[in-house]
């Protein structure tokens, strides 16, 4: 019965040096999800108007560029998935990897050659694993990322949007990333970067009711695409990126609770059984010392006949 008490005894320790763990790294998400929640915030205002711009060159003449128009056969796309260098974030990276994965499978079924492009750890060792073909992956950045980080991601997709298929360019660009919806819910979506669909965009403004401005082109709407598409690519991609940090936060935040709170139920649960084994000891010693003086006892009786 001894024995029992201290494995219990050396669980609960086990499980309380658990639960202090958990509960550290829950108030560090949830500190590192705030900051991240700011940082979207600040960056969507110039990924929208950048996308505003876009299209009023796009809409505002007839020039041919691989940012606003599509090409007549598309024959190689490129998916860049976004995930996290670290786990401990429940479903986070699994679900922005299926979607990725069901992504593929779409533009494989249409024909088209896939190029996946990943950023995180998490997303490489998965592919490693299944001997899956990377054109390129970053890590090292994902829980605060920068816009120098963006940059680095977009150089080899703008180079490969704007190289001839026949070369190993590609057609389109698709984004796969988990976007911060609330503190409770994050969820993994796939979006088309390039070519930007014009029409959607302005579908878009006019159900806000907006009107989208007229621009001279100066040199020409060519030079001015031209000049652009870096810049968007590296806004939406950075947007993506703080999307990204700010959902694996709250979701490490929403594990590491579940985790202190079962932790808790443990220690609760190892408590109560600790507990009855003292008291079954206890009794046992009790039954020991009665059983023990019975005996003396019918011993001194007997002697004394």
């Amino acid at each position: 019965m001894g024995a029992q008490l201290r494995v219990y005894k050396r669980r609960i320790r086990s499980v309380t040096a658990t639960k202090k763990i958990t509960k550290a790294m829950e108030m560090i998400a949830a500190s590192r999800v705030v900051k991240a929640q700011r940082k979207v915030a600040a960056s969507a205002p110039y990924a929208t108007e950048l996308t505003r711009a876009v299209t009023a060159v796009g809409t505002g003449s007839n020039t041919r560029h691989p940012l606003t128009t599509k090409a007549e056969t598309v024959t190689r796309s490129a998916v860049l998935l976004l995930t996290s260098d670290r786990g401990l974030a429940g479903a986070f990276n699994s679900n922005a990897i299926k979607a990725a994965e069901q992504l593929t499978e779409r533009l494989e079924r249409e024909g088209k050659e896939v190029d996946v492009y990943i950023v995180g750890r998490r997303g490489v060792a998965h592919y490693n694993f299944r001997e899956r073909k990377i054109a390129e992956s970053w890590s090292g950045f994902t829980d605060e990322p920068t816009y120098a980080d963006a940059k680095k991601v977009a150089a080899p997709l703008i180079e490969a949007i704007e190289t001839e298929t026949a070369e190993g360019g590609v057609d389109e660009l698709h984004i796969v990333y988990t976007e911060f919806v609330s503190m409770m819910t994050q969820q993994a979506l796939d979006a088309q970067l390039l070519p930007l669909s014009l029409e959607e965009v302005a579908e878009e403004t006019a159900t806000k009711g907006e009107i989208l401005p007229l621009f001279d082109f100066e040199p020409s709407a060519e030079d001015v695409l031209d000049a652009l598409l870096p810049r968007y690519v590296e806004s939406r991609i950075y947007n993506a990126l703080l999307q990204s940090a700010a959902s694996k936060h709250a979701a490490t935040r929403r594990a590491m609770k579940s985790a202190t709170d079962n932790a808790g139920e443990l220690i609760e649960t190892l408590s109560r059984l600790a507990n009855a084994a003292r008291q079954a000891e206890i009794t046992q010693e009790i039954s020991e010392i009665v059983g023990g003086t019975a005996a003396l006892a019918d011993a001194t009786a007997g002697s004394d006949r």
